[in-house]
């Protein structure tokens, strides 16, 4: 038992020297950091970033720059290299905030503009599958919409409003993996609610050709046949060359229904998208 007591109290005694070490290895870290000029620290970051998985040490280094050089010139880039740092380890929300601290304190400079497509790219690389919830997308639409906004002649623009549209692609693609849900379990007004939304909010993208088939499909179902030979009559006025069009026009017609144009007595919504892509009328 004594012994037992003499090898707890050995090891605490080691334990409180290597604790007492390595504070002092700390501490002497930080004295020669501080005592480092800002443009050595700088560097060590840059060359941070060139290792593998070194992003985020490199972070770091640029943030003690800006920490104790606060109002030089090297605090000034160390800000944004931060934020381009920490977007490389993949820490978004790390590099959204020393974007956005750029922004404030350099509103007016010329790489505000990459300060705020940083942000927008913080959001744009998180947006998942389209099976998960897409608030990350929203968000990444409105930031890559003030990017293309507030810098319209930046370098940033083109590549930020290619991504507005691929993010729109994404939601368009999440109402329509929905849609198809409800269609294969015969839930056809559910169905038409989210192709409807394709339809009308998302009528850029790539998703437009399945929607208004889709839409074909659920009405045939339900008997509207009107409302299918408009949806129809859409689909083959703007997307005549698609598969989706061949495929809406074996169907309709083999149900004896024309599909060159709308139906009187189809809803007010598909008559309006018809009156819009057919005849160019918006009120």
């Amino acid at each position: 038992m004594a012994s037992f007591g003499k090898r707890v109290v050995l090891g605490a005694v080691l334990a409180s020297v290597v604790l007492a070490s390595g504070c002092a290895r700390l501490r002497k870290e930080e004295v020669t950091l501080e005592n480092t000029p800002p443009e050595q620290i700088f560097q060590q970051a840059e060359a941070k970033l060139t290792e593998r998985r070194g992003a985020e040490d490199a972070a770091v280094l640029f943030t003690e720059v800006e920490r104790l050089y606060p109002y030089s010139e090297w605090a000034k880039r160390s800000i944004i290299m931060s934020a381009f740092a920490y977007h490389q380890g993949k820490l978004y929300e790390e590099s959204r905030g020393a974007a956005q601290r750029y922004l404030d304190f350099y509103p007016a400079d010329e790489d505000a503009a990459y300060a705020q497509y940083l942000i927008a790219l913080s959001f744009y690389d998180q947006i998942d599958d389209v099976s998960r919830d897409q608030g990350i997308t929203f968000q990444a639409l409105q930031a890559l919409r003030t990017t293309v906004e507030r810098y319209p002649d930046s370098e940033y623009a083109s590549s930020a409003l290619l991504k507005f549209d691929l993010a729109l692609d994404h939601l368009a693609g999440k109402e329509m993996a929905i849609g198809r849900f409800y269609l294969k379990k015969g839930h056809f007004g559910a169905a038409i609610n989210r192709f409807r939304v394709v339809v009308e909010d998302f009528q850029t993208t790539t998703h437009t050709p399945e929607a208004l088939h889709r839409l074909v499909e659920a009405y045939v179902s339900l008997g509207l046949d009107a409302d299918a030979q408009t949806a129809g009559a859409i689909l083959g006025h703007n997307f005549q060359a698609t598969d989706w069009y061949n495929d809406t026009y074996a169907l309709l017609t083999g149900r004896g229904i024309s599909i060159d144009k709308a139906n009187d007595a189809s809803q007010g919504w598909l008559k309006k998208i018809w009156r819009q892509v057919a005849k160019g009328e918006w009120r």
